[in-house]
Parts: structure tokens; C-alpha cells; sequence
């Protein structure tokens, strides 16, 4: 059967993720390769550091994850919590710590007087303020780290030309099917993505799970006031940092992170917030994902014209492409057991990830720890449930 020229275009359209399936193999590639034959960083630059955990509510295992900071291999350091005042629940996880943990600075302030909008920065901002050290390392809080953590992103910072670390994060277990759902989604949509804007521009973000710079870059760029009003705080942490003309690097290890939705709906709903601010942020950038779904361009091409050669090139393509994907930066570039078992659930998670990025040009808002936050030009709207009382601190440990 002949093919017309109404059918031509829709094919070759069908065929441009497999374009941007290549150069993610490429960016992949190039990253893990030059991460291999880099030369160690300064293991013996050890300055004192703060180490900043904004906390909101009580995350799964929120003990370890916590008490993983305060086995780390590293001569000086405090670790200072932020919560919004002293009932929240994640209080009593943090003052068994300080009991557990006596040699360690561990200090809790609270700070329910801010009238930020986005609370996690208000908290930074506070902690920022209240750190005793210049060097500043930001983690979420339902992150487990290994004892070398500190020295490891701390040590990049011994170049002048440094300005910032950030790195990779994996999910710390996978015990049900959502949890290596996300798994999947992470390695070979998400870090796809995060590897080919290196490839194409450079490290100008940073992933949440670790962010580490100084107090004078961050002073730099106006400090964490500047991002109050701002989703996507992370991102904008390391681009601001680039804007300055410092090297934001990106570390090819890799943090754990505790899993911290319960269920397929909430795991949508934590997708669906990321890929709303996403689109308010970068609104071309996120249109133009449009040509990165390798799974509705192949279904189409099939249903266009439903031959063995059509459907053995594009969904054969795609499935080999996402294989490899997945393959390259999970196992090869992250060193990730078990991962070649999910492999089954990428056509899901395309499929659901699809979904999810035409649900987001419906969307104006986020639901982010109980509060509802508006969306607008790109930035944060007063949300729904007013945060503002009076802020105090409870601090343990040397100040």
C-alpha cells in the first residue's frame, strides 16, 4: 500500500523522539564516561559546615533519616532542623535525636513568624541566618545518607570556580509496585532529561535531595528571599549560582531517599505538582516535551498506517531506545540493582507521565504538605491556609 503525503508527516513526526531517545544515550554516555576519569576531588577539604533540613510533618522512617546525618564522617559540622512551630509531629523524632546523638550540634528552630510564601525557603532563610558555618549543606528530609556524605559533596567546593554541588538520588527501596514505578520514571524519564539539559546547557539547577554552596554565593544572588515567591526553588538554587558565573557540578553518586507516598494516587499527584510548576516555570520548554513521548508518537504512527514494518520500527524502536535508556544511566551510570526487573513498567510509566504532562496545562495551582498554592507568571500566589505566627528556636549543642 502506498503511502500519501498526508501520511508522511505524521510518521516523520512519529520518528523525532527517537532523535531525543539519541542524544540522551549520547548525554548519558559522555556524563558517566567523563565522571569515570575525573580526577578525585580534595577528600581532605573539610570546612566546617551547616548542614540546613527544612521539615514539614513526620516522612516514613524519619529517624534513620535523620540519625544518618549524625553518624557522618566529618570533623566539624552542625545540623540544624527548621519546623513551623513545636507541634508539628517531626518535633519528637528531632529531640530523640539530641538525646541519642549528645556530641553532635543538632539545633530546632521554629518558624511559624515568616511571611514567605513558599515555606520551606522562609525556613532556609531562617537557618541560613542562624548557621554558624559559611559552607551550607541542604537536604529534604526524607533523605538517608552513607557516613562519607558530607566529605563527598563538600569536597568540589575545594575549586574556587565551584559555586555549587548538587547530585543524583535513588529510592532507598522499592517494596511495592508504586515504588518501582517511580523508580523507573526517575531513571529513565527524569535523569533522561536532567543529563540531556547538562549535555545542552550545562549544570545550570539543582535536585532538592542535596543542594551545597556557600553563605557568600547565595548572598550572590540576593539569598533565599529571592526564591520565596518562586516555585521550583531547587532548580532556580543552582541556576542563580550559574548566573553568577560559577560551576554548579553535578555529582554522578547518588543519595537514597525514603519513599514518601502512599499508593499510585498520591505518587500522580507528587508527579503531576512537579511537572505544574514545570510548565509555569519553562512554558515553551515544557510544550516542547510534546516531541519526547516516544510511546503516543509510536501508537500513532501503527494506527496510522497498522503494518508488521510500521509497528516492528516504531514500537520496536521505542522499546529498544527506552531499554537502553534505562539500562545505561540506571545500571551502568548508577550502579542501581534490580532495575533490568522493571523494565516492564516503562510503556506504564510513559503512558501515565503522558497523561500527567497534559494534565498540567489544566492546572494553576499545587497542593504541596496540606497548603494550596497558587500559580501565576511563574510565581506563587498567597496559598490557601495562612502560615504567619510567631517564630522562636529551641536549640541544643554548641551556638
Amino acid at each position: 500500500m502506498t503511502l500519501g503525503v498526508s501520511e508522511y508527516i505524521p510518521l516523520f513526526a512519529a520518528a523525532i523522539p527517537f532523535i531525543y531517545f539519541l542524544i540522551v544515550l549520547y548525554s548519558a554516555s559522555r556524563y558517566f564516561a567523563q565522571a569515570r576519569n575525573a580526577p578525585q576531588s580534595a577528600s581532605d577539604f573539610t570546612p566546617p559546615v551547616s548542614n540546613l533540613k527544612p521539615v514539614r510533618g513526620l516522612d516514613p522512617e524519619a529517624y534513620e533519616n535523620f540519625a544518618s546525618l549524625c553518624r557522618q564522617d566529618y570533623p566539624e559540622y552542625e545540623l540544624i532542623f527548621c519546623a513551623t512551630d513545636l507541634t508539628d509531629p517531626c518535633v519528637s523524632v528531632i529531640q530523640r535525636l539530641m538525646q541519642d546523638f549528645p556530641d553532635r550540634k543538632i539545633r530546632l528552630l521554629c518558624s511559624a513568624g515568616h511571611t514567605a510564601i513558599n515555606d520551606k525557603v522562609a525556613k532556609l532563610r531562617l537557618m541560613e541566618r542562624e548557621a554558624q558555618y559559611e559552607t551550607l549543606v541542604i537536604n529534604d528530609s526524607d533523605v538517608r545518607v552513607d557516613p562519607g556524605y558530607l566529605r563527598r559533596v563538600v569536597a568540589p567546593l575545594a575549586d574556587p570556580h565551584v559555586g555549587g554541588v548538587t547530585c543524583f538520588y535513588v529510592s532507598a527501596h522499592d517494596r511495592s509496585l508504586v515504588e518501582c514505578l517511580q523508580t523507573v520514571g526517575m531513571i529513565s524519564d527524569f535523569y533522561a532529561g536532567v543529563l540531556v539539559a547538562w549535555q545542552l546547557d550545562g549544570v545550570h539547577f539543582a535536585l532538592g535531595p542535596t543542594m551545597v554552596s556557600t553563605k557568600q554565593r547565595i548572598a550572590g544572588f540576593g539569598g533565599f528571599q529571592a526564591l520565596e515567591n518562586r516555585p521550583g526553588d531547587d532548580l532556580l538554587f543552582g541556576r542563580l549560582i550559574a548566573e553568577q558565573g560559577y560551576e554548579m557540578k553535578l555529582l554522578p553518586s547518588a543519595v537514597e531517599t525514603v519513599p514518601d507516598f502512599k499508593g499510585i494516587h498520591e505518587l500522580l499527584a507528587k508527579r503531576l505538582r512537579w511537572m505544574t510548576v514545570m510548565r509555569n516555570m519553562r512554558p515553551w520548554g515544557h510544550f516542547g516535551l510534546l516531541f519526547t513521548w516516544g510511546l503516543p508518537w509510536a501508537i500513532l504512527a501503527v494506527l496510522i498506517h497498522p503494518t508488521i514494518a510500521v509497528g516492528a520500527f516504531y514500537l520496536g524502536g521505542y522499546a529498544a531506545f527506552r531499554v537502553a535508556i534505562t539500562w545505561l544511566i540506571g545500571v551502568r551510570g548508577l550502579k542501581q540493582k534490580g532495575v533490568w526487573k522493571k523494565m516492564p513498567l516503562i510503556p506504564f510509566w510513559d503512558a501515565l507521565a503522558f497523561l500527567i504532562w497534559l494534565a498540567s496545562f489544566t492546572r494553576s495551582s499545587i497542593r504541596w504538605r496540606g497548603v494550596t498554592y497558587q500559580l501565576k507568571n511563574g510565581e506563587f500566589v498567597s496559598p490557601t491556609r495562612d502560615l504567619a505566627s510567631s517564630a522562636y528556636s529551641h536549640t541544643k549543642g554548641d551556638s
